[in-house]
């Protein structure tokens, strides 16, 4: 029965009316009430198109799913081109992980209104979450052709440029943002994580503290404005700032993390362990923060649940997983393969290849070769103490010579003594990665020497970025990166034996003698402090190990508090690197039957002068091991003490080894643990001997080759050239061997 015209206006005017009212509805917040209408519209016309759509809107919001689909696809089987329709509908396909059915709907509602710049933009984030980047970014900057002013595809672009370390882009699209829409709490928020990566540091504060004006209850800026500030060494404030976070936001893992990171770096060492335990709870997932906290606990030597922890790491490396920075695992496993899958899985994670910058060109040769030293430590510190002499004997005919500094700041003499030796040293710790990596291009360097590997303060992904032509990876970090940028490994035949050369990444440059750069010119205090001012007994035998307190294992330490079982009188003198590790480490020696006051703790002391004149008042060094001493044997073999040492099979158990080959003492070498234990027994109980391998490290410092600073720069120099000339002649990184020189030093 066909209605009469009257009538058929009259239905229509009343399902309008309905129509009207749903839609005031939903304005209210009154969802359901919304619904009623909608039905009582499409009851009265039901080809109402628009009403089954704003239908989907209203059931959408009461989280009927099902329905509100159902609402959208009928008012577009209706109205085919309505573009409205099909782009609530795309956004609940998104919603419901239907990702490319949500593609499609945002195609057809493009193609009907091709000037739709909100579908544009949606759609970019959908095209993001895809993982086709360009795509969104294309589809963002219609969206902003489209309506200029439309901050939401700024701050969306902003977003996809920040995922892909596009930094000055990002912070571009922010700033537009927040010149169309200053009240945008995201764009300042994001913007402060953008600054922090471009060092900018001030103005990231800034940024985060505006994001927290307009709300203050945003977990993620106090976490990351937290990051800024520990990172500034501002660790009071930013614990205030984690813990505001996790106030905010009870489970929130990234903070824990942020917050057990500061903690250690105030040397709270308990609470930042059990700030990683509520952050390993919380995302167990986050496998990483398993060798974070167990590094936390091996600083101060609590050697709980040690033995699991390790089996966990070794097992999940095999896997492929990223269970630890690599640093910490080279003072728990031995193995250098288990060490190569860390710095592999960790360059995955963190610091992988990066062509924003795109190929480096391969310059023609020059009468100079241009290197480029980067490190964190070009001050008062190890790293500076052993290669300043290096810096300085170059040769500056054939060797130009730029320093990267970053790092903590320092104006120190050792910084003083390195911007003399330099013909160019350049702060940059407050440029971003990009930026040092693309000066370094501007600057033509050739040669790319990383002095921190992964240690504190490293910035590997500056040669992620391909700062030069040939990047070697060289001293501060004993053993691979794992990273296929980085071409060399400055070694010798006793850190990497040809047979373990497998599990390194980089090619070897080996030099003859040893690797480890030593400057002979080290003063030491003239007047010897008294065993009785150092906190030594008078009398009786004093083992010495001065390395960090994380290096001390389990095992090793059993295998001291034997030897003191055996010596009478005798003691061990261990650095105190914080009250923890003492009180833990005495705790462990009752343990094992041996008097805690037979454990002395030296204390820092101003200069590295009076702590070389220290070395004297010891008897014999007794090396760690799976991680050696490095720059501690050093001390000790420059002071005249003998070192002990018990060879490992990775490049960091093997470092005191190759020193004491260099200087001429292999018979201090030992190949197991207990080998290293009768030694120690033998010496500490026959002085002869002991005093004729006193005698031979004095005399040796000046026969061997390890304090011949001049002979070991010119061999590094040797593999640098052979480094060059294969990048000259367009051939790939290979093995070099560098030959010894045939003069050595002059004995008066």
């Amino acid at each position: 029965m066909r209605l009469s015209n009257p009538f058929r206006k009259l239905v229509k005017r009343d399902g309008a009316r309905h129509y009207d009212r749903g839609n005031a509805l939903i304005a209210s917040g009154q969802f359901a009430a919304a619904v009623a209408s909608y039905d009582a519209a499409v009851a009265l016309q039901p080809e109402h198109a628009r009403a089954f759509c704003n239908r989907g809107v209203a059931l959408e919001r009461l989280s009927r799913l099902d329905e509100a689909c159902a609402s959208y696809t009928r008012a577009i089987n209706i109205d085919p081109a309505d573009a409205l329709a099909h782009f609530n509908r795309a956004a609940l396909h998104r919603a419901r992980g239907r990702l490319e059915q949500a593609l499609l709907d945002y195609d057809r509602a493009i193609q009907i209104k091709p000037d739709y710049a909100e579908a544009y933009c949606n759609r970019g984030t959908l095209l993001q979450a895809l993982g086709r980047a360009d795509a969104a970014l294309e589809s963002y900057d219609r969206s902003i052709a489209i309506q200029a002013d439309f901050d939401q595809a700024y701050f969306n672009r902003g977003a996809l440029l920040q995922d892909r370390r596009l930094w000055n882009e990002a912070l571009t699209a922010y700033d537009r943002t927040i010149e169309l829409n200053p009240a945008h709490g995201g764009a300042h928020a994001n913007r402060g994580v953008v600054l922090t990566e471009l060092r900018r540091a001030e103005d990231a504060l800034l940024a985060f503290d505006r994001a927290l004006a307009l709300k203050p209850d945003l977990p993620e800026v106090f976490a990351n404005r937290g990051r800024l500030r520990a990172w500034l060494g501002m660790y009071d404030e930013a614990i205030v700032d984690f813990d505001r976070a996790i106030e905010l936001r009870a489970d929130y893992a990234y903070a824990f993390y942020g917050r057990a990171d500061a903690l250690g770096h105030q040397q709270k060492f308990a609470a930042s362990v059990a700030s990683y335990d509520r952050a390993i709870a919380l995302n167990p997932g986050f496998t990483v923060l398993g060798g974070l906290r167990r590094f936390a606990q091996m600083k101060v030597c609590d050697w709980t649940g040690l033995e699991s922890d390790v089996a966990a790491f070794t097992s999940g490396l095999e896997l492929g997983e990223c269970v630890s920075p690599p640093l910490p695992l080279l003072a728990l496993l031995a193995s250098p393969r288990l060490h190569h899958l860390a710095a592999r899985a960790w360059t995955r994670a963190q610091c992988p290849p990066d062509n924003a910058l795109g190929p480096i060109p391969i310059r023609s040769s020059r009468n100079k070769i241009r290197i480029g030293y980067f490190s964190a430590d070009f001050r008062e510190h190890a790293v500076a103490q052993m290669t300043a002499a290096v810096f300085e004997a170059h040769d500056r005919s054939r060797f130009e010579l730029i320093a990267f500094a970053f790092g903590p700041a320092a104006e120190d003499s050792m910084r003083q003594r390195l911007e003399r030796a330099f013909d160019r040293l350049i702060a940059v710790g407050e440029r971003s990665d990009l930026e040092v990596a693309s000066l370094a291009r501007e600057l033509e360097i050739d040669t790319a020497v990383d002095l921190g590997g992964f240690t504190a303060h490293s910035r590997p992904r500056i040669f992620a970025l391909r700062a030069a032509p040939i990047q070697i990876n060289y001293l501060g970090y004993p053993g691979s990166m794992g990273a296929a940028y980085m071409d060399y490994l400055i070694a010798d035949e006793v850190v990497v034996p040809t047979a373990q050369q497998t599990h390194y990444s980089e090619k070897l440059i080996r030099l003859p003698e040893t690797f480890f750069p030593v400057d002979p010119m080290r003063e030491i205090a003239t007047e010897q402090p008294s065993r009785e001012q150092l906190g030594l007994p008078a009398t009786g035998f004093v083992f010495c190990c001065f390395n960090n307190n994380y290096k001390i294992t389990p095992e090793i330490f059993a295998t001291w508090m034997r030897i003191l079982q055996r010596v009478d009188g005798a003691v061990i003198w261990l650095s105190r690197n914080n009250a923890d590790a003492a009180a833990n480490l005495r705790s462990a020696a009752s343990r094992l039957g041996i008097d805690p006051d037979r454990i002395i703790f030296a204390d820092r002391v101003p200069s590295l002068a009076l702590h070389l004149a220290r070395y004297r008042a010891a008897d014999l060094f007794l090396d760690t091991r799976p991680y050696n001493a490095h720059a501690t044997a050093v001390d000790a073999l420059t002071a005249g003490l003998p070192v002990l040492t018990c060879i490992g099979e990775g490049f960091a158990g093997r470092v005191a080894a190759s020193l004491l080959k260099a200087i001429g003492l292999p018979e201090l070498i030992t190949e197991s643990v207990a080998a290293y234990e009768d030694l120690a027994l033998g010496l500490a109980r026959d002085p002869a001997r002991l005093a004729r391998l006193k005698g031979l490290v004095t005399l040796h410092r000046r026969t061997t080759h390890l304090f011949d600073v001049l002979r070991y720069t010119r061999h590094l120099e040797a593999g640098y050239v052979a480094a060059y000339d294969r990048l000259l002649h367009r051939l790939p990184p290979d093995h070099i061997a560098v030959v010894p020189q045939d003069s050595g030093p002059e004995i008066d």
